[in-house]
């Protein structure tokens, strides 16, 4: 397998420009360049007005780019309609959130199925049995038909990471994603990602202001004003 079939994510040239055409058009991505592989491990920093926001809805399909092209399993990107963005982005992508944005009236399990009911309806029971293997995993068996008004902060967290990878999803993008649990928490969160980095074959990317959490992935790519200033390997030889 080549370099470029290992990729899971390629940006070329990347842009962004808000009121385009207006006087005050700002362009706020500046032709970013950058390549994650299947077996990346990676977080995406930089100061808070930095672009990071941008470049994830970017990476994410969330949103058009400006100029330049996202090629995501080596399929462009920018040209694509918003129904074909949203199916590539259903089957390629797994989202965690610093908020968890649990639906409060389904149970645990129903909530891991979520992102497969929207695309395929009634979930079928090889689903139901990868969710619950899922919740398992990050420790939250015995709860799959509790409510997340009955968990705690980390306990949804991790039933958002759950419901992130039930679709067994290409790359993993986690934006501060442990921004609001305690320290004992956050490691949890962070091993979960590593372990489900090597048993699925996924990619993730952190967007994160904690510099401890960079460090501790196997690569930082930072970004300022728009432009990508450094990108390098944690790995110590």
């Amino acid at each position: 397998m080549s370099e470029q079939d290992n990729l899971v994510l390629r940006l070329a040239g990347l842009r962004k420009s808000y009121n385009v055409g207006k006087p005050n058009e700002l362009e706020v991505l500046h032709g970013i360049d950058m390549q994650i592989g299947a077996h990346d491990f990676a977080a995406l920093v930089g100061p808070s007005g930095s672009g990071k926001s941008t470049l994830l809805n970017m990476i994410g399909l969330l949103d058009a780019p400006t100029a330049g092209e996202l090629y995501l399993l080596g399929r462009p990107t920018a040209r694509m309609s918003d129904a074909e963005r949203t199916a590539l982005r259903g089957a390629q992508l797994g989202f965690v959130f610093q908020f968890h944005h649990l639906i409060q009236a389904f149970t645990s399990i129903e909530n891991v199925l979520m992102p497969l009911m929207l695309t395929q309806g009634k979930p079928s029971s090889e689903d139901r049995e990868h969710a619950m293997d899922l919740l398992a995993e990050v420790g939250l068996h015995d709860y799959a038909n509790v409510r997340p008004s009955e968990l705690s902060g980390g306990q949804q967290q991790r039933v958002a990471i759950a419901r992130a990878l039930v679709t067994r999803p290409a790359l993993l993008l986690a934006d501060e994603p442990t921004g609001n649990l305690d320290t004992k928490a956050a490691a949890k969160v962070f091993d979960l990602f590593r372990r489900f980095n090597k048993a699925y074959n996924c990619a993730v990317l952190i967007v994160t202001h904690d510099q401890r959490l960079s460090a501790a992935c196997d690569r930082s790519i930072n970004l300022v004003d728009g432009r990508i200033v450094s990108d390098e390997s944690n790995l110590r030889s």
